[in-house]
C-alpha cells in the first residue's frame, strides 16, 4: 500500500466531549490517502476509549498513549514522530475539518513544489486570489506590514514532513510554539496562502488558549528574537519600524483600556509597552 500522502495529527487531552466529531470529520474527507494519528496525553476521561473504538473500525486510525503528560507542543512533536506522510496536517481533538479540506490543501500545496508549508483560514486578500506563494522576505512583510500571517494556529497549517523535520519541529515554548515555528519556517521555506472555509475552530471554556493573556510577553519576545535574527529577511530600517510600531500600539491600547476602566487589560498592555522601552 505504501505510505499515505497526508498524516493527520490529532493530539488529545480530556476531550471526550469532542473527539468523536473531530475523528469523524477526518474520516468523512473526500481525500482518502491519509492516516489519522491520535496521541493522547494521559487523559483522565474517556478520550482514549472513544479513539480506540474508531481504530478498531478503520485501519487508517492509529492511537497512541503517552507514558507521561508532555504538554501542548512537545505532544505535537510526538505525534509528528509517528507520521509517515509527505504532509502533516494538525487537527486538535476539539476541532473539525470540512469534507473537502484535505483535498483542497493537498491540491494547493502540489501547485507550489518549492513551498515547505501552507496556512489557511485567511481573510480575502485584495491583491489576488488564493492560493499563492510567498517567499521568506514576502512572508515577513505580509505579516508585519500587511494582513498578518504568523498568528495562525496549527489547525490552519499543513507542512511538508521533510521541512518540519529539517527544522526540528516545534520548540517547547508553551502556548507560543506555533508563532515561533512560523517565524522559523518563513526563514527557510516559501509558504502557500489558502482561503477560509477549510477547517473549523471550536471555542469552549476548557481550551488552553483561554489562558493566552498569561503569555503575552512571550509573543513579543518572539518578535524581538526574529527581528534580531541574522537571517531575518527584513532590512534594518524595516526591523526598527516593526519594533517602534509594536511599542506605539501597546501604549495606545494601554491608554484606551485604562480610559474604559479595563484595568487588567490595561496592565497587560503596560507590560508590553515597558518591555519595548528598552528595545
Amino acid at each position: 500500500m505504501g505510505n499515505p500522502c497526508v498524516s493527520v495529527l490529532m493530539t488529545a487531552y480530556n476531550r471526550e466531549k469532542y473527539i468523536g466529531a473531530a475523528i469523524e470529520s477526518v474520516l468523512a474527507s473526500s481525500y482518502r490517502d491519509f492516516e489519522l494519528i491520535i496521541v493522547d496525553d494521559r487523559s483522565k476521561d474517556n478520550t482514549v476509549n472513544i479513539a480506540q473504538g474508531y481504530q478498531e473500525k478503520d485501519l487508517r486510525v492509529k492511537v497512541y498513549v503517552n507514558e507521561k503528560n508532555l504538554g501542548d507542543y512537545p505532544n505535537r512533536n510526538k505525534a509528528a514522530s509517528y507520521a509517515q506522510g509527505k504532509y502533516i496536517k494538525y487537527l486538535d481533538a476539539d476541532d473539525y475539518i470540512y469534507p473537502w479540506g484535505l483535498e483542497l490543501m493537498v491540491s494547493m500545496m502540489e501547485k507550489f513544489p518549492e513551498a515547505g508549508w501552507g496556512l489557511c483560514s485567511l481573510p480575502q486578500f485584495a491583491g489576488k486570489p488564493y492560493p499563492f506563494q510567498l517567499e521568506p522576505g514576502e512572508a515577513y512583510k505580509y505579516h508585519y506590514q500587511g494582513p498578518g500571517l504568523f498568528h495562525k494556529a496549527p489547525l490552519s497549517a499543513i507542512l511538508k514532513k521533510g521541512a518540519f523535520d529539517h527544522l526540528g519541529g516545534f520548540s517547547n515554548r508553551r502556548m507560543v510554539g506555533d508563532s515561533e515555528m512560523w517565524h522559523r519556517m518563513a526563514l527557510h521555506f516559501p509558504v502557500v496562502l489558502m482561503p477560509d472555509g477549510i477547517v473549523w475552530y471550536r471555542a469552549h471554556n476548557s481550551q488552553e488558549v483561554n489562558s493566552k493573556r498569561k503569555f503575552i510577553l512571550e509573543y513579543e519576545k518572539i518578535v524581538v528574537e526574529y527581528m534580531q535574527h541574522p537571517d531575518c529577511p527584513l532590512t534594518r530600517e524595516e526591523r526598527r519600524w516593526v519594533i517602534v510600531q509594536r511599542k506605539k500600539a501597546a501604549l495606545k491600547l494601554m491608554i484606551f483600556s485604562l480610559l474604559k476602566f479595563r484595568i487588567q487589560e490595561g496592565g497587560d498592555h503596560f507590560k508590553i509597552w515597558r518591555f519595548y522601552l528598552g528595545k
